[in-house]
């Protein structure tokens, strides 16, 4: 496993998000001539974003194709060919159709290796884009990883940065269950250091982004960069929050979230969902069983409770932002001060980058 160091010997370069995810799937494909990419238009001229541009140009027509529309006998293929011995990444662009091939994920993908005893094993990516962009509304921007959690024999992983979008990847591939990979539309444009050589980000293991005594913030996805960006701006009153990105949502990191809601006694969860039945709740709930002896203040924010608006106004409404999401925190922190970060600081928010600790 690669150690994020950008002062580290490895060779570094900022990459976006989206160029990394391609680059990892590119180097998995020249070490593993198992590893194929197919789904709705992965040879299109927009690429997915531009996550598989120039994918079937270097390997070809035979390991990156297009597909009809019809998820779940695309998923059927995906999970008959892992279980031949292959490696598909299939791409079904937003996470909201994967409710077409519930029964092909849930039923048949994530419990074959523990009904055959272990002889079959379901080594697949499963990709699919979350979030708002530009006012998609109910169908095309819901984040439903919380689903996928709770399904024994699926692993779900949510980069919210270009080094862990290739470090997750190459895990995934590698890895020999099914794996739904779930990645925030906002984040494409997004740079960060990635190491030019091929690097795993592994499972199981959750990263202390800042620093801090007053409460722990977990954000999940692109709310980790609203968290961060909601850091700066409670920096400024004197809070010090210690965010943690969970990075893998299944398995689940829940020790480092622990150790750091020890020493603070206080967590705020910060979902790209909702919080009823969400990764929010599970998070919360973990901590909760963990730490019954220590009186721990704890809250969670995500969408509020209707379907994905396609509004821009009732977008900001819709979504936690990084203004939002500091009030709240000064709330628990501070609950007898009233307070709300300066309008134009919390926009100025919006244009810091998280790039390390890399």
């Amino acid at each position: 496993m690669y150690s994020p160091d950008k002062n580290g010997s490895d060779s570094q370069r900022l990459l976006r998000y989206v160029d990394a995810l391609r680059e990892g799937v590119a180097n998995e494909m020249e070490r593993d001539p198992r590893v194929f990419v197919f789904g709705l238009d992965v040879d299109d001229h927009k690429a997915i974003q531009g996550s598989t541009r120039g994918l079937q140009q270097q390997f070809g027509r035979d390991r990156v194709f297009n597909t009809p529309l019809s998820e779940d006998a695309m998923t059927g293929i995906a999970i008959g060919a892992a279980i031949a011995g292959l490696r598909p990444i299939h791409v079904h662009i937003r996470m909201d159709f994967l409710m077409l091939c519930m029964n092909q994920l849930v039923n048949m993908a994530s419990k074959a290796h523990y009904m055959y005893g272990g002889t079959v094993r379901v080594p697949m990516v499963v990709r699919s884009m979350i979030g708002k962009s530009w006012g998609q509304g109910a169908q095309h921007s819901q984040g439903l990883h919380a689903l996928f959690m709770h399904i024994p024999g699926l692993k779900v992983v949510a980069p919210s940065n270009a080094h862990d979008a290739k470090g997750c990847m190459i895990a995934a591939i590698r890895d020999d269950n099914p794996v739904i990979f779930v990645e925030h539309r906002l984040l494409y444009p997004t740079e960060a250091f990635v190491p030019e050589e091929p690097f795993t980000v592994e499972p199981g293991h959750a990263r202390v982004c800042t620093q801090g005594r007053d409460i722990t913030v977990v954000g999940v996805s692109n709310m980790l960069v609203e968290c961060l960006r909601a850091h700066e701006l409670l920096a400024e009153v004197g809070i010090q929050a210690e965010v943690i990105d969970p990075i893998w949502l299944a398995p689940l990191d829940i020790d480092t979230i622990l150790q750091s809601v020890r020493k603070t006694g206080r967590l705020l969860v910060v979902d790209n969902a909702w919080t009823n039945c969400g990764a929010s709740a599970e998070i919360i709930s973990r901590v909760a069983e963990q730490t019954w002896q220590q009186p721990v203040q704890m809250a969670r924010m995500g969408f509020a409770p209707t379907t994905c608006p396609p509004s821009p106004v009732l977008e900001q409404e819709f979504y936690p932002n990084p203004a939002k999401i500091a009030a709240r925190v000064h709330q628990i922190v501070q609950p007898e001060v009233s307070w709300e970060p300066d309008k134009e600081r919390a926009a100025l928010a919006y244009q810091l980058q998280f790039r390390g600790p890399f």
